[in-house]
């Protein structure tokens, strides 16, 4: 059965201005009876203000008083032709036009500082295609002389949950022989390498 809007406020407002049980508002809002009584006892909800679901197009006076004369009777929700909110598919994310711009930054910025992601990995990221981040990479985009690195989080093009979730789904799909190898770097960072050492290892 479906449920109204806000339940407890919605029971909150039943109490308050009509005659029904408490099992009939319990069944009406999805709510135990002794919660409902303990609302009419001002135990619990106190201070709420109560929602009439009759100006939210879930109940008429008619079928309230309808279920008034008869405590066994249950309360019907009305039903409502108002369209029903869609699930947005899956797919490319959306940009607002003002920050659109930006994706071209944030691309290089990934490329240069992650580059284990994958272009899927990326597109789905910030909401951008394969081809606009092979001219990123390539330096063929036409606006490559302004492209700046930025950090897409910085940018709003993502949350940093995001882009943490990305680069730990990319570090599980490294080879093994990768995985060592950044260990191995790590440790050596780590261990008190000297300066000259770190340097050497990034001219390699």
């Amino acid at each position: 059965m479906a449920l109204p809007l806000m339940p407890k406020a919605t029971a909150v407002w039943l109490v308050e201005n009509t005659g029904l049980t408490f099992d009939q508002i319990a069944e009406f809002c999805g709510m135990h009876e002794l919660e409902v009584q303990a609302i009419a006892d001002d135990e619990v909800a106190v201070g709420m203000v109560g929602r009439d679901p009759i100006a939210g197009g879930e109940l008429t006076w008619d079928e309230i008083h309808r279920v008034e004369k008869d405590p066994n009777a249950k309360l019907q929700m009305r039903h409502q032709d108002l369209p029903q909110p869609v699930a947005r598919a899956k797919g490319p994310r959306y940009t607002p036009v003002t920050k659109r711009g930006d994706k071209p930054d944030a691309i290089s910025w990934l490329l240069k500082t992650y580059p284990q992601l994958t272009d899927a990995q990326i597109c789905k990221l910030i909401g951008t295609t394969k081809p606009t981040i092979a001219s990123v990479r390539d330096k063929t985009h036409w606006n490559s002389q302004n492209i700046k690195p930025r950090n897409p989080v910085l940018l709003g093009l993502c949350s940093q949950r995001e882009m943490e979730a990305a680069l730990e789904k990319a570090r599980k799909g490294r080879p093994a022989d990768e995985e060592e190898e950044t260990e191995t770097v790590s440790g050596l960072v780590e261990g008190g390498a000297g300066a000259g050492d770190a340097a050497e290892y990034d001219a390699d």
